[in-house]
């Protein structure tokens, strides 16, 4: 199974399995190609293939695919943007200008700077929280015992509409997603958007409830460039 294509298809049918497993639609489950490190024409390619939703770590990196690709016509359907990736404060006016979602919010700081330089003319942005479930040292993320604040927080910024939590956990800690769909209950309102699960676990993630899957190299295979360089291979 070498070509964009087959593993494109392989991968939807494994999220329709998971979410027939779940009693769940796979309409539910909304696929996210994470592409840092994929050129340009790759994500023009799978994007033929009928993918609109494209996840993304590096600003500078993303940025660069949103002007090839817009150059050669990817404007119309247009495609839908994540950021996922760490967030840097002097970097907060370009996710909030150039993104319709963002995955990582971790701190009221970068909540309040993204709400401020959200554009007046762009809808709210749509945004999630990131929990550290496992509680890792070296990890992004807020405490679980801490989200209910920063929800409630990041619902008086009118610029932002808070969507969900997200969690990358501790590998083979698939009792994490569990743990964070249980913590979404505890919240009021429970937030509609889950986003979690990668390449190596989505199967898990979806049968305990992820509405938003997280997947890399199960997509595209290898990475084909150093992160934060887009260039067309053509």
């Amino acid at each position: 199974m070498n070509s964009l294509s087959d593993r494109y298809d392989a991968v939807r049918a494994r999220i329709a399995e998971a979410a027939q497993q779940g009693k769940r639609s796979a309409t539910d489950v909304r696929l996210l190609a994470v592409s840092k490190g994929q050129p340009a024409d790759a994500l023009g390619a799978l994007a033929t293939l009928g993918q609109r939703d494209f996840a993304e770590s590096y600003v500078q990196e993303a940025l660069a695919k949103q002007v090839m690709l817009a150059e050669a016509g990817w404007l119309a359907p247009p495609l839908i943007w994540h950021f996922i990736g760490p967030i840097q404060s002097n970097k907060t006016r370009a996710i909030a200008t150039h993104f319709s979602w963002v995955h990582s919010v971790d701190r009221a700081k970068i909540a309040q700077r993204l709400n401020d330089h959200r554009p007046d003319d762009l809808p709210p942005l749509k945004i999630l929280i990131e929990v550290n479930m496992d509680r890792e040292g070296t990890k992004a993320g807020v405490d679980p015992d801490a989200v209910a604040d920063l929800a409630a927080f990041c619902r008086t910024l009118p610029r932002l509409q808070l969507m969900g939590l997200m969690t990358i956990p501790a590998p083979g800690s698939t009792g994490a997603f569990a743990r964070l769909a249980a913590l979404n209950v505890q919240l009021n309102p429970v937030l509609p958007e889950l986003s979690m699960g990668m390449s190596d676990d989505f199967e898990a993630a979806i049968m305990a409830g992820s509405t938003q899957v997280r997947i890399g190299s199960a997509v595209f295979g290898a990475r084909r460039m150093t992160p934060n360089r887009a260039t067309f291979n053509g």
